[in-house]
């Protein structure tokens, strides 16, 4: 029987609680660290309009990154490093206005 285990997490500012698999427990909370750094520094780097606009785009990075793992299996190196060129610059043309 897998054992259940109730834990908060909080994400820029906002608790919330789940009931998780033990072994999940080390994972999310460090995914929890990892967004509140990137939301971090996307609020220093860029002008923000709020929130949500910050938690897009970590869920966009995050995002990218999972699916750019997939390509590199794929497809070679040097077109991975071309769509990732790409997608910062469009990270950056967004986050910039």
């Amino acid at each position: 029987m897998d054992e259940k285990l109730k834990i908060k997490i909080s994400i820029a500012d906002r608790v919330y609680p789940l009931t998780v698999e033990l072994p999940q427990e080390e994972g999310l909370r460090s995914a929890s660290k990892k967004i509140d750094v990137m939301i971090k520094q996307f609020e220093e780097n860029y002008a923000v309009r709020d929130k949500q606009d910050v938690l897009a785009m970590c869920a966009l990075q995050f995002a990218s990154q999972v699916e750019q793992k997939q390509i590199d299996n794929a497809i070679n190196g040097e077109e991975t490093i071309e769509r990732i060129k790409k997608i910062n610059a469009l990270l950056d043309q967004y986050l910039d206005n």
